[in-house]
């Protein structure tokens, strides 16, 4: 059952290092199928195995659509899955349960977000299907894991930033708590299980054995509360929503200009003393209430202040300009319109233009020796492909 050795990338493509490794792709919505997305853009085949006539819940999550009447997707879709060949499945049906069961008897790596308990009733669960496989990575994603109390409760991004503690620390001091403008943690999830999955098969190159991966949002979530997490382990008192101020530094947050907003972030004490001089009041970083890093965070009430009157006097243009001459980590608050027509997105290659029949997409963000990898296939239609290994 071992995989065949890869043939090498072919001269001038993508790099593809995962060419020759099967990816039988269970999972629906976002963080598993971001993690196939993955494996797929480094040269992975994969099948993704989709509900008969509805498919992945989000072909229907528009608008905006590409395409019109059954070749329609929803940008939602477009989003996570290129790179995939689909396979319409009923795994309520013995023969739908055959077939993937045959699959994955030929796979290197299984992933699905089902809930806890569920595939196995149809014998699809982990146990029987590495007995019938003992090299199948087999990597679950849940909401709250496969044990704890909470194993059995369904799933939600917005839920698990809510019960997870990042809306907590997230948003204004004064207003509610407020959910990131993604589906970070399902982002985040998918991140975590495409390195398991890649350090899992690293392993069985040498022992010849898989894994089972137990991936959940919430473990995701808390692990993401990084610095704010030690904040609380170390410091004892609980965090708080701080709107884009930081807790650990100062002045490092948005500020209102004469045009506009800027994002300012000051990381150290030679940097604060350059932001002062631009700022013409060099005397303020030799204060010893501002002079070092703690010293602002604990004068944070009567600096911030301070910096806002002075930033409020100058345009950003003008603010950018001359803080990055000067070494002072700043930026404009952009919009995504700015974002996808900025002159460094396209030097960087990041957005894909729409090319026959795949739709402009943004593409994966690491380039390995200067060259991007990405998947062959489009984001498929449903159930255009066989239910085989090519």
């Amino acid at each position: 059952m071992d995989t065949p050795a890869p043939p090498p990338d072919a001269p001038g493509g993508p790099p593809q290092p995962l060419r020759g490794v099967r990816v039988l792709d269970l999972s629906r919505v976002l963080a598993g199928p971001w993690a196939s997305q993955i494996l797929a853009d480094y040269g992975a085949e994969v099948l993704k195995v989709e509900r008969p006539g509805s498919g992945d819940d989000t072909r229907a999550w528009g608008p905006p659509w590409w395409g019109e009447g059954p070749q329609r997707q929803s940008a939602y879709f477009i989003c996570a899955n290129r790179g995939k060949r689909s396979v319409a499945l009923d795994l309520t049906h013995p023969d739908g349960i055959a077939q993937v069961r045959r699959l994955a008897a030929e796979a290197d790596v299984l992933l699905e977000n089902y809930k806890v308990g569920q595939l196995a009733k149809v014998g699809l669960d982990a146990a029987s299907l590495t007995r019938l496989n003992p090299r199948l990575i087999y990597c679950s994603i849940t909401g709250y894991g496969q044990s704890g109390p909470l194993a059995s409760k369904p799933g939600y991004d917005f839920a698990i930033q809510a019960e997870a503690g990042l809306m907590s620390i997230t948003g204004e001091p004064d207003g509610e708590p407020l959910k990131v403008g993604v589906a970070v943690v399902d982002l985040m999830t998918g991140l975590y299980a495409a390195t398991a999955i890649l350090a899992a098969l690293h392993e069985r190159a040498r022992t010849g054995r898989g894994r089972v991966l137990d991936v959940a949002l919430f473990d995701v979530a808390v692990a993401m509360l990084a610095n704010q997490a030690a904040n609380q382990l170390v410091g004892g008192t609980t965090p708080r929503r701080l709107g884009n101020a930081h807790p650990n530094i100062v002045p490092y947050q948005a500020f209102a200009t004469a045009d506009g907003r800027l994002v300012l972030a000051v990381g150290n004490d030679a940097q604060f003393a350059r932001f002062c001089e631009v700022a013409g009041h060099p005397e303020v970083a030799r204060d010893p209430r501002y002079a070092t890093n703690p010293a602002r965070v604990q004068h944070r009430g009567e600096l911030v202040p301070l910096v806002a009157d002075w930033l409020r006097a100058r345009p950003t243009a003008d603010w950018v300009q001359a803080l990055q001459a000067a070494g002072v980590p700043c930026a404009p608050i952009h919009d995504l319109a700015q974002v996808m027509a900025h002159p460094h997105t396209r030097a960087r290659g990041l957005v894909l233009p729409a090319n026959g029949p795949r739709p402009p997409m943004v593409a994966h963000p690491v380039r390995f020796d200067g060259e991007r990898p990405l998947a062959e296939l489009p984001p498929p239609g449903l159930g255009a492909a066989a239910a085989e290994w090519s």
